[in-house]
């Protein structure tokens, strides 16, 4: 296909919800309170977990980190998102698009290790509990956490290349209320069926093989409770994992619907808010999960919050 004769696009249109606008200030209202509900629920994790001696330990450390992804995750698409909502266009640069990709896939990637390393750390607690303080060493942990930001930024720059080298010269409007890849494959004038094959595999990389390596962690911990013979113990163990079970059935599903399928699945309203639930829901349930069904941090939010009141009294 010639394309000289074509401009080459220079910023793109984000269309959001501007399919609904009868919704469009209602949807500012919520999202507002939900971006709220998520730095809040975050921080107070982050904050709890460092100031608390009690929860010094690989788990919580594991937490703190995610929550803290999760507060840069989300900062990276909503602010904008909101702005959008009481705008008529929302416009961005491909420069602009392109970094607001490549750091919302790197965090995303990122979020995705983690939970991979969590689930590890739950199975060397549960399977190997005398070895745990050495094999879960603080240095080794630390290790945990740079490789998986390194690798998730590692393919998020991958993919982020491999999109933005194709020739975008026709529409620049995305139908999504961010620069994801989809929607930017589906107005590329010239097809890289190599490339495009290449960030499925990236994908199924990053999507598949962690909640692989986590549901193998979880069948020897299956395994290895089954042995327990109280039912409190095997009650006490499973109820370690569940907080962390939880959020990886939601944050993989979402990942799942969205980058595992073919391209000639992708539909444009359905996407916009599948994507609020990874982008909104997903960060803001993960506090919640972990403060509502764990003990340790409820008790460690009460005597943070005692010691609040305390000082205000003071």
């Amino acid at each position: 296909m010639d394309h000289a004769n074509q401009s080459v696009v220079k910023e793109f249109i984000l269309i959001g919800f501007s399919n609904f606008p009868d919704l469009q200030v209602p949807l500012f209202v919520v999202f507002s309170l939900m971006y709220l509900a998520i730095l809040a629920g975050n921080i107070i994790i982050v904050t709890t977990i460092r100031s608390e001696s009690s929860l010094h330990i690989p788990m919580y450390f594991f937490l703190s980190v995610l929550s803290s992804s999760e507060i840069c995750y989300t900062f990276i698409i909503i602010p904008n998102m909101l702005a959008n909502l009481l705008r008529e266009t929302g416009t961005i640069s491909v420069i602009g698009c392109a970094t607001q990709m490549c750091l919302f896939l790197g965090f995303g990637c990122t979020n995705c290790m983690l939970l991979t390393v969590m689930g590890y750390d739950r199975y060397v607690c549960i399977c190997k509990p005398l070895r745990y303080p050495v094999l879960m060493n603080q240095g080794l942990c630390m290790k945990l956490v740079v490789v998986s930001a390194s690798l998730g930024f590692l393919f998020s720059i991958l993919e982020t290349i491999i999109i933005f080298t194709l020739p975008f010269c026709g529409p620049n409007k995305i139908h999504h209320f961010f620069c994801d890849m989809a929607p930017l494959l589906e107005l590329s004038c010239g097809r890289n069926y190599i490339g495009e094959t290449l960030i499925f595999l990236l994908c199924i990389l990053v999507v598949f093989c962690s909640f692989l390596l986590i549901l193998l962690s979880y069948l020897l911990i299956l395994k290895a409770v089954l042995k327990i013979p109280t039912a409190d113990g095997k009650h006490k163990a499973f109820s370690t994992c569940a907080s962390h079970l939880i959020v990886v059935v939601i944050h993989f599903g979402c990942a799942s619907i969205i980058y595992l399928r073919p391209q000639s699945r992708y539909t444009l309203n359905e996407d916009t808010f599948i994507s609020v639930t990874y982008t909104l829901v997903t960060p803001l349930l993960n506090p919640v999960v972990y403060s509502l069904r764990n003990k340790d941090v409820q008790v460690a939010l009460r005597k943070s919050l005692g010691r609040g009141a305390g000082t205000q009294k003071m």
